[in-house]
């Protein structure tokens, strides 16, 4: 990793769906963080659910995201490597983005590891104890035969269908953000569990929707969940030496804290 380059990781941007922004200014403002962060950027981590719904047909993707699609392939022709996970709302995304603008798929979590500092890195989903109804349903949406069925839908009901569905599985007030609990936070069990079998200084997790700096059981691996960008417009950086979580355009901005 080059001295003065940072690692970029941000998730949840729910493109399609408008929150405290409607989904355009958002994306404006999605575009106008990567315009800030292009000068220093070694590589961008984008972890799930960018799109609230995505699905790409043989020779159909879903309007829109102009800007970000400009912005990414802007990026990617300067040499800044873009990785993008797929999240439960952007399952279905194949292989426009590794055609298109030469963003690699990332479809599982990953192994990553830079100036001796280990990181796991994945979107979180299905992910730790309980939620057996969720991971049941990936396992739906994840078949390929499914997926050949659904793409025999036309497109303009198909995505109506995808929409609504997505827009009921998701909260969309930050009301519901809050710490559920040691016991409760799955991603964090998860991230104690792995411990016992593999040495990660690093846990990088969409997802959850909360800013989270966790220090885990072994006091010195941190469970770090980047959060969203419907309202807190957070994404975490790795300088070289440390993750911090940080808030773009958020004076307001709060992470949960466990040392």
């Amino acid at each position: 990793m080059q001295e003065g380059k940072k690692i970029y990781f941000a998730s949840d941007f729910h493109l399609g769906v408008n929150a405290q922004l409607t989904s355009l200014e958002r994306e404006k403002k999605i575009v106008r963080w990567l315009d800030h962060i292009q000068h220093d950027a070694y590589e961008i981590y984008l972890v799930g659910d960018v799109f609230d719904f995505w699905f790409e047909y043989w020779s159909v993707v879903p309007k829109g995201y102009v800007r970000l699609f400009g912005k990414l392939a802007e990026l990617r022709d300067k040499g800044i490597p873009i990785f993008f996970f797929i999240g439960n709302h952007d399952m279905w995304m194949f292989e426009y983005f590794e055609k298109e603008f030469d963003i690699p798929i990332i479809r599982k979590p990953i192994i990553k590891e830079w100036n001796g500092k280990r990181f796991f890195i994945g979107h979180g989903d299905g992910l730790g104890p309980g939620d057996y109804g969720y991971k049941l349903l990936k396992k739906v949406f994840s078949n390929k035969i499914c997926q050949f069925l659904f793409a025999r839908i036309h497109p303009n009901l198909g995505v109506g269908i995808a929409n609504f569905w997505s827009q009921k599985s998701r909260a969309v007030s930050p009301a519901h953000l809050e710490w559920l609990g040691d016991e409760n936070e799955w991603l964090l069990s998860f991230c104690n569990k792995q411990l016992d079998k593999d040495e990660v200084d690093y846990f990088i997790f969409g997802h959850r929707h909360l800013p989270i700096d966790y220090t885990l059981k072994n006091n010195h691996s941190r469970y770090i969940n980047i959060g969203e960008w419907m309202f807190a417009c957070s994404y975490a950086v790795f300088d070289g030496q440390e993750v911090a979580i940080h808030f773009f355009e958020n004076e307001k901005g709060k992470v949960f804290t466990k040392k």
